[in-house]
């Protein structure tokens, strides 16, 4: 009977959903209770109660979107959601997570993140999405993005992209734009100093690390693309990286064209003019950073991406086995006519 018990456990865990399937029992799509732990939750400008649903299934609130969103359609008066950040848990019903969406004693300091390789301007449209609670417009942080020599930038800084820590932030209330942007500088600065950087040093460092940030791939690779920077302008050779060509471009496409990479009025393009881009084209995390300081040892001059899915980058050292390495890349584009994209 131990045996019996035991291995009809096994069934029931591991094909539970067939079983429910076969016997028309219906999974359940809700938890129960009000839950555990803490989760913050962030509600954006004009997100309606499905864009709620949906980001609170995906934080583990509530089990599924479907039981959020099937109870606001019952509720009279309709919902109306405030933007800003809650302080919630994982594993809450979905009655539970919308009486605490509607008590104000939960809502916190909005809060917002930004990935590695964050662009200022998508950081600006992000925070332009928050604007409700914080009370800052998108125009409000262009004006004081515009004037980036208040936040004590280097003085060869062309403006404040690659000076904004990627992290995640707590927003105050009553901030104006630029104060909102200086904690971003501020907090850039702070990990600098920690790295050992000096002052001196902090724009050709950023404007390397957004470049492998962009450029590096896996993360595992980073040492061995910043090796690769180093390396080329060492031999005087141009830098040729299509990210900087697009960013000078504004373009949102790594790919580039022939009359883009000639041209020299573009002070990103790595191709046309040697040495660095003027100025970094991205904000690079950690990682980036440390790679920089402290690039893999090697004499590789070029890198490719042979595969799109993996992220897999060949190193060389000479342009014949470059080009070996571009042909890998062909036929894995051939054999994959979705590109990299």
């Amino acid at each position: 009977m131990v045996v019996l018990g035991v291995v009809s456990t096994a069934v029931w865990v591991n094909f539970r959903p067939q079983i429910q399937r076969v016997f028309g029992i219906e999974a359940p799509i809700d938890y129960t209770g009000n839950g555990t732990g803490t989760v913050v939750v962030t509600i954006e400008n004009k997100q309606i109660g499905e864009d709620v649903a949906r980001t609170l299934a995906a934080r583990g609130v509530v089990k599924t979107s479907t039981a959020f969103y099937k109870l606001l359609l019952v509720q009279n008066p309709q919902v109306t959601f405030h933007p800003g950040s809650y302080q919630l848990k994982s594993r809450m019903s979905a009655k539970a997570a919308l009486a605490a969406l509607q008590d104000p004693a939960n809502q916190v300091s909005t809060r917002v993140s930004f990935p590695e390789g964050s662009t200022l301007k998508s950081i600006i449209a992000k925070l332009a999405n928050l604007s409700e609670s914080t009370g800052v417009s998108q125009a409000q942080l262009e004006a004081a993005a515009a004037d980036h020599a208040s936040f004590g930038l280097p003085a060869e800084a062309p403006s404040l992209e690659g000076y904004l820590f990627p992290a995640t932030y707590s927003l105050e209330p009553g901030r104006t734009a630029h104060q909102i942007l200086q904690v971003f500088v501020t907090e850039m600065f702070s990990r600098l100093d920690a790295a050992g950087v000096a002052p001196a040093e902090r724009h050709r460092v950023l404007t390397l690390a957004a470049l492998t940030q962009k450029e590096g791939g896996p993360v595992a690779d980073y040492p061995k693309v910043a090796r690769v920077w180093d390396n080329r302008i060492a031999k005087g050779m141009n830098l040729q990286s299509d990210a900087t060509v697009a960013y000078g471009a504004g373009s949102t496409r790594i790919e580039t064209t022939p009359a883009q990479r000639a041209d020299t009025g573009n002070r990103y393009n790595t191709y046309a003019n040697p040495g660095l881009p003027i100025g970094p084209i991205s904000n690079p995390g950690d990682k980036a950073i440390t790679a920089t300081l402290n690039p893999t040892a090697g004499t590789w001059l070029y890198f490719v991406v042979v595969n799109c899915s993996t992220g897999e980058t060949a190193f060389s050292d000479t342009f014949t086995q470059q080009q070996a390495a571009n042909a890998q890349l062909g036929a894995w584009l051939k054999a994959n006519p979705g590109g990299c994209d």
